[in-house]
């Protein structure tokens, strides 16, 4: 068995429980060496056999995989943050199709939501914002036309952008094309959740300054949207005393 396991986007103690004792079972260890936590290699048993992704194809980790599998062993594949969000595991996942291997995943906690819990932040504020748009600019891997950055700044709602740090005059350009205001609250957050994070709050249009003055250039996460101010949100229904629920009755005025 092989499985898919999230090690989070940056501190050893946010992995899952699951993933956890996954990592405890396992035989075989891949890992994505340039950006999972090296703490996390400490839940293995002696005995595992680990190996670095960052220096291996998809050939290799496949051969590993095939190899692990005829021996009877379990293999752990340990990806950054949530695996399901720009990780690759659908061609690994074909791969092991071909073969009747069998596998499973774990879910893992993504970048975008270690960046929030750093702000103390809530992406969908009554009367701000109720969607979340995750995205990247198009880099080595090309983004559908459907899903450029303009169509979805036009929405200006809260957005969580990966893998773009290194172009941010154009990330910035591009999202007051498709909408947002240029005094848009934005953030960027530095390896969210590791113990040198960095967190920044600007505007849309501040963006590429901010990070050229604080030297960031890349495994950031930039969010944008109004939510980011903290301000002008309407509280929840679900709490208001005249809001009955099947657990609370409403309260009279």
């Amino acid at each position: 068995m092989v499985y898919f396991v999230g090690a989070g986007c940056g501190a050893a103690d946010l992995i899952t429980v699951r993933g956890m004792r996954l990592i405890q079972r396992a035989d075989v260890l891949i890992y994505a060496g340039s950006l999972v936590n090296p703490e996390l290699l400490e839940y293995a048993d002696s005995g595992c056999a680990i190996h670095n992704s960052a220096e291996m194809t998809l050939d290799d980790i496949i051969s590993v995989m095939v190899q692990a599998e005829e021996a009877g062993k379990t293999v752990v594949r340990l990806h950054t943050g949530e695996p399901s969000i720009y990780g690759a595991v659908q061609e690994q996942m074909r791969q092991l199709d071909a073969r009747n291997i069998r596998y499973e995943s774990c879910p893992g906690v993504s970048a975008c939501f270690g960046a929030a819990a750093s702000l103390n932040l809530e992406y969908t504020q009554p009367a701000v914002s109720q969607s979340l748009i995750i995205t990247r600019m198009e880099g080595r891997t090309k983004v559908p036309e459907r899903e450029q950055i303009e169509s979805f700044a036009a929405h200006r709602t809260s957005m969580a952008i990966y893998l773009s740090t290194g172009m941010m005059k154009e990330l910035s350009r591009r999202l007051m094309a498709g909408g947002y205001p240029k005094d848009t609250p934005a953030a960027i957050v530095y390896k969210a959740t590791w113990p040198e994070e960095e967190k920044y709050i600007c505007t849309v249009e501040t963006l590429a300054k901010t990070a050229e003055d604080h030297g960031i250039r890349n495994l950031a996460v930039v969010l944008v949207g109004d939510v980011i101010a903290k301000s002008g949100y309407a509280d929840s229904r679900l709490y208001a005393p005249e809001f009955e629920t099947a657990y609370r009755k409403a309260v009279q005025p």
